[in-house]
């Protein structure tokens, strides 16, 4: 994967007048981050590096929900029952 570090940068009205150009950096597998007023907002990047991220995040949800369950199992920590009545009850 390319660097944060190596992305391009765009401004809001530069990527208004060249998406296309952005799209084909994407391509290539190339990350445009998106500044508005000077200050980093978005990026632009190829979509296997969402698709990546997305997986990882899964993952370390899946770890924790396993580590927890674990702990439950084992006398310790709160019941996943208990943590979505909880939950339910303060949304009504």
């Amino acid at each position: 994967m390319t660097a944060a570090s190596n992305a391009s940068v765009s401004s809001v009205r530069e990527l208004r007048d060249s998406l296309a150009d952005v799209i084909d950096r994407a391509l290539r597998d190339e990350i445009t981050v998106v500044q508005r007023r000077g200050k980093e907002v978005a990026a632009v990047v190829p979509i296997e590096y969402l698709r990546e991220y997305q997986r990882l995040e899964e993952e370390r949800v899946a770890a924790i929900l396993d580590e927890r369950m674990a702990a439950v199992r084992e006398g310790e920590g709160v019941p996943l029952e208990d943590v979505m009545a909880e939950t339910l009850a303060r949304t009504e």
